[in-house]
């Protein structure tokens, strides 16, 4: 198994799927590092040698954030609009959607289970 960026990427996989098991790498990135590399998009972790890996880790490693580094920016700049007190923090700190969507209905991904109301029966 390859490991790169502190994730173990699955062997039998293509390189540019294996490559989305990375926090802050999609199918765009994955292609635009095989690319630069030369790596044939059809082929397989598996066929890659060590140094066509090394190459990948050192180009995520020096082009883009990933893994815990992107987690710790992201959880900082929530943390910053909380601290702030927009109204994109508020929302973050009330646990209610953020981009505008309704809240009458829907938003349960957001809101968690609903919770019956006592006495709204008749």
């Amino acid at each position: 198994m390859a490991r790169i960026a502190g994730v173990n990427i699955p062997t039998n996989k293509r390189v540019i799927i294996a490559l989305t098991y990375i926090h802050g790498i999609g199918r765009t990135t994955a292609v635009q590092i095989a690319d630069k590399l030369g790596i044939d998009h059809s082929r397989r972790v598996q066929d890659l040698s060590d140094a066509e890996i090394l190459q990948i880790r050192e180009t995520i490693d020096s082009d883009h954030q990933v893994e815990g580094d992107l987690r710790r920016n992201t959880a900082m700049n929530i943390k910053r609009l909380m601290d702030l007190r927009s109204y994109r923090g508020l929302r973050h700190r009330a646990g209610l959607p953020v981009r505008g969507q309704r809240t009458h209905t829907n938003a349960r991904t957001r809101k968690g289970k609903a919770k019956p109301i006592a006495g709204k029966k008749k």
